[in-house]
């Protein structure tokens, strides 16, 4: 450590060491480095093409942004909106953004004087009689002193800029997230939704069902007091119509938990989608073909691939500000100030206190620093061995995202394909079954069948009524997930501010946020942040 002190007037002494000091800090901030390692986006395993490119529905051009209007239903179109508008997670996600901002803004403030303090003390001193020197006749005074104090940790080992790097790459990531939110969010209002209108349609084959059932009681009624049968026909019948009855509480309680799920999604309180819900009804329906563009695109569209990549680059940048810590740090400090004494136990009888801002009573340190922990005993090596794991971590987590990534369109894909082709057989098995029915009931009011075959085929036709529902459900569901899987939604905010009006108003009644609200569009592409190396060593901080 060297510093200068001073208590009188050095001016001569004092210009020469501000020369001194200017020219050793323009030194260290013109020939600082950077220590650490450089993020460097690791190999990831990702096929050339889909393994269903040869099915002539699926396309290879881009995916669509909006992709639940190919369902071509215009309440599913207003629900999703709605959720954009009013979901409460998205809005945390939005904030967490202004969170992430600040954080950088605090990762910038720290490039600049860490230390800035001033301060001012007026002190009534007594003197012990019995302490050495006690019978001096000055044991009681006052010492008054006010002054402003400073220091500078110089970024020579790019510590601080490092920070700024893995802060900024934080700010993105954050980012990121509110796109994958938004992701999420689209494609579990279009699933709630389908789920709630699979639910209506198999209610209503229950209540159809249910009535030809109960038309098939009849005849076995009749039949029985004619003589022509038993009464194992009528009891039979009362079963089957029983337990298809007895499907549709469970049913109904599945399509309004569905609709109490869907107005959470819509940051609703229970029961008011039901307005919207009776516009519309059906199992959505979208075209055969659909675009899924080629599997490199993952690593752009997908915002938990881009995430997962920014976490990395952000904990690469700290094994940067824990290997610094091996160096030894340059600091300028300083303090200047005026400080004076007065004789007298009583402020009011304060003689000397004016003579607190005469020019002999000031007095200034100031000087650089340096301060080196050689002796750790392995702390600062295990804490770079910390984040240097922490970061391989993370690199395996953003290759593993990339390949479950590529997985969950393959799974989609093979789901929406598989499904189509199944509900061709299951809609014949309907036709069938239908006819099936009839025919049983004719022959069995002439009586050339017994009621088991009435039975079996007025069963059987409700289980491939349902069957077909379901599948119907499949092919949107597995669209849905394919659609999520490829990462498309995201691009509904188109340049709105991510933060709702009303939260930003009332966190600028808290709070001073200055230019940090409203949030400016996101970026479309998220890249990573620049390296520390190309970080100015001083930027405009975010006051």
């Amino acid at each position: 450590m060297f510093m200068l002190n001073g208590r009188k007037k050095r001016n001569n002494q004092c210009l020469a060491n501000v020369g001194l000091t200017s020219l050793l800090l323009a030194i260290m901030l013109f020939t600082g480095c950077v220590v650490g390692p450089d993020y460097v986006r690791p190999e990831t395993k990702i096929n050339e093409n889909w393994n269903e490119k040869d099915d002539h529905r699926i396309e290879n051009q881009a995916v669509n942004a909006q992709w639940w209007q190919t369902f071509d239903d215009a309440t599913l179109n207003k629900l999703i909106q709605l959720a954009y508008k009013q979901n409460l997670p998205l809005q945390i996600a939005g904030i967490r953004i202004l969170e992430s901002r600040a954080l950088l803004g605090i990762a910038i403030g720290q490039q600049y004087p860490q230390l800035q303090e001033l301060s001012a003390s007026a002190i009534n001193n007594g003197r012990s009689k019995n302490a050495p020197n006690g019978l001096q006749a000055d044991r009681h005074h006052w010492s008054y002193d006010t002054g402003f104090d400073t220091a500078w940790e110089l970024d020579f080992w790019g510590k601080y800029r490092r920070a700024v790097e893995s802060e900024k790459a934080g700010l993105f990531a954050s980012m990121a997230d509110y796109d994958d939110t938004l992701v999420l969010l689209t494609a579990e209002v279009a699933r709630t939704y389908t789920v709630i209108r699979t639910n209506e349609v198999l209610i209503e084959l229950a209540k159809t069902n249910a009535q030809i059932q109960e038309e098939g009681l009849r005849i076995a009624e009749s039949r029985f007091r004619n003589g022509a049968t038993t009464e194992l026909d009528v009891m039979q019948a009362r079963t089957l119509l029983a337990s298809t009855k007895a499907t549709i509480p469970q049913l109904e309680i599945n399509l309004q938990q569905a609709e109490n799920a869907l107005s959470t999604l819509l940051g609703e309180t229970t029961g008011k989608v039901q307005a919207l819900l009776n516009e519309n009804k059906g199992i959505p329906a979208a075209s055969n073909n659909v675009a899924v563009g080629v599997p490199a695109e993952l690593l752009r569209r997908r915002p938990d691939v881009r995430s997962a990549e920014l976490n990395a680059v952000a904990q690469s940048a700290r094994i940067g500000i824990a290997k610094a810590d091996f160096y030894p740090s340059f600091s300028l400090t300083g303090s200047i100030g005026v400080q004076t004494s007065s004789r007298g136990g009583a402020l009011s009888n304060n003689a000397h206190a004016h003579n607190l801002f005469d020019k002999d009573s000031i007095f200034y340190s100031f000087g650089p620093t340096v301060q080196w922990p050689i002796l750790n005993y392995g702390r600062i090596a295990n804490n770079v061995r910390v984040q240097d794991a922490r970061f391989q971590e993370l690199l395996v987590n953003y290759q593993n995202t990339v390949l479950l990534a590529a997985q969950e369109v393959e799974d989609g894909m093979i789901g929406f394909l598989k499904s189509q082709e199944k509900a061709v057989y299951e809609q014949n098995s309907v036709d069938a079954g239908k006819r099936s029915v009839e025919i049983a009931l004719a022959q069995y009011r002439e009586g050339a069948v017994d009621y088991q075959r009435v039975l079996d085929t007025q069963r059987s036709l409700l289980q491939e009524e349902n069957n077909l529902a379901q599948t119907r459900s499949a092919i949107a569901t597995n669209l849905i997930s394919l659609y999520k899987a490829l990462g498309g939604g995201w691009e509904l905010r188109n340049g709105d501010q991510v933060v709702a009006e009303n939260i930003q108003n009332e966190m600028r009644r808290r709070t001073n946020w200055d230019k940090f609200m409203p949030i400016t569009p996101l970026p479309e592409n998220l890249e990573t942040p620049a390296s520390a190396r190309d970080i100015p060593i001083l930027q405009q901080p975010n006051w």
